[in-house]
C-alpha cells in the first residue's frame, strides 16, 4: 500500500484482471463506464475529515453496507444514518443502503468474541479473523453478483464509496467486497482513512 496524501491510503496492488472479469466487462458493454471504488470507515475520523475525504475523492454514490446504520459515541454522531443521509444530500451525493451486504449478527458476534479473547477493542482491530473472512464470503459474497451490483448503483455512478465503521480496511468487510469487485470486474479500489 502507498500513501499518496495524508488520510488517504491507496491499495496499489495491480493484479492482472482475472479472465472472468475481462469477460464480464465485455458482456455488459464496451461503452459502459466502470466506476472507481473507494472505501472508508468512520472510526478515527472527524466530521470535517470524513466529508472532506468524500469530496476530495469525487464520490457521487455512497453505499452504506452496515446492518444497523448507527454509530455509538458523540464523536461519530455524523455517521448515524439520518444525519449522514442529510449531509450527503446537501453535498449532492446519492445514499444507498445495502443491508444484504452486511455480515450477520452471528458472524459479527464471533468476531467480537475473538476480539475480546485477544483483548483488542473493535476500534483498534487491524484485521479480520480468518473465520470471519470465510463466513462473510459464504454468507454474503457466495451469491453476490458484481454486475447486478453495478446495475443497482446505476450507470451515473463514477466514484462509489463503500462505507462501514472500522478505520482499517483490513478490519472490515468492506475490503472483502471491494476485493470481490476488483477481482470480478477489474475495478480500481482506493482505501481511504480520513483523519
Amino acid at each position: 500500500m502507498n500513501t499518496t496524501q495524508p488520510g488517504v491510503v491507496l491499495d496499489s496492488s495491480k493484479k492482472a484482471m482475472e479472465p472472468a472479469a475481462e469477460v464480464a466487462r465485455h458482456s455488459i458493454s464496451s461503452s459502459r463506464h466502470f466506476p472507481r471504488i473507494v472505501t472508508l470507515g468512520v472510526y478515527g475520523a472527524t466530521e470535517a475529515g470524513f466529508f472532506g475525504a468524500l469530496l476530495s475523492a469525487g464520490v457521487d454514490t455512497f453505499c452504506d453496507i452496515r446492518l444497523r446504520r448507527g454509530v455509538r459515541g458523540r464523536d461519530y454522531a455524523f455517521g448515524n444514518h439520518r444525519r449522514l443521509e442529510a449531509r450527503l444530500g446537501e453535498m449532492g451525493i446519492r445514499y444507498l443502503h445495502f443491508k444484504e451486504l452486511a455480515p450477520s449478527r452471528a458472524l459479527r458476534n464471533r468476531q467480537a468474541a475473538a476480539d475480546k479473547a485477544d483483548r483488542i477493542a473493535k476500534r483498534q482491530r487491524t484485521e479480520l479473523g480468518e473465520f470471519f473472512i470465510t463466513g462473510y464470503c459464504a454468507e454474503c459474497l457466495g451469491t453476490f453478483d458484481s454486475i447486478k451490483f453495478l446495475q443497482q448503483i446505476g450507470p451515473q455512478s463514477r466514484v462509489v464509496a463503500l462505507f462501514c465503521v472500522e478505520r482499517e480496511p483490513a478490519a472490515c468487510h468492506r475490503s472483502l467486497l471491494a476485493n470481490r469487485l476488483r477481482r470480478d470486474l477489474g475495478l480500481e479500489v482506493v482505501h481511504m482513512t480520513p483523519s
